[in-house]
């Protein structure tokens, strides 16, 4: 059976390397992230510069259709591609996700991503895309912690990955974990 891993984390740790790195092997990127934008293009909703737009609209998506929506919006795409490719998930925020997909997906295989928090706003600040300043980053921590429970998923990981220092590092520590994995 193909494997599911999910990459998890804070704004800023470098999520988006490792599942970069997981895409160059072959697996198949799948991006929670994504799904916010296409609804919002097909209701005809305009991506802000500040990424309040997303916010306000992926709110209302969990208040409309439940907390565990992304899950629910994103496994078609899981089932149609589960059994050609290996799948990394790329955006599971929530606790409600995590439970979601563990329960249809008893393979899923967590990691996370962690960096100080200095780092991690040192980071985002300097971003050509998305960049945010402390105190929206602040903020958008904040708030991913209490209202998207995306807490859960990080403590819960099954594998860590220390990101305070060079990408090569990052890239040694994945490649072990991938390793204990099977790939």
């Amino acid at each position: 059976m193909n494997k599911i891993i999910a990459v998890v984390g804070m704004s800023g740790t470098g999520k988006s390397v490792v599942t970069d790195c997981l895409e160059n092997k072959g697996w198949k990127k799948l991006y929670f992230g994504g799904i916010t934008y296409k609804l919002m293009e097909k209701e005809g909703i305009k991506r802000t510069e500040d990424g309040s737009s997303e916010k306000e609209f992926r709110e209302k998506l969990r208040k409309e259709h439940g907390p565990e929506c992304y899950a629910k919006f994103i496994e078609p795409e899981i089932k149609d591609n589960i059994e050609k490719h290996n799948i990394v998930l790329d955006g599971l925020y929530s606790w409600y996700e995590y439970k979601y997909l563990i329960n249809k997906y008893p393979n899923l295989q967590v990691i996370c991503v962690v960096t100080d928090k200095k780092i991690r706003y040192d980071r985002v600040s300097k971003r050509t895309d998305r960049a945010f300043n402390k105190e929206a980053i602040i903020s958008r921590d904040i708030s991913e912690i209490e209202n998207l429970y995306k807490g859960g998923p990080i403590a819960y990981a099954d594998y860590y990955i220390l990101n305070n220092g060079k990408k090569e590092d990052l890239i040694d520590r994945l490649n072990i974990i991938m390793k204990e994995i099977g790939e």
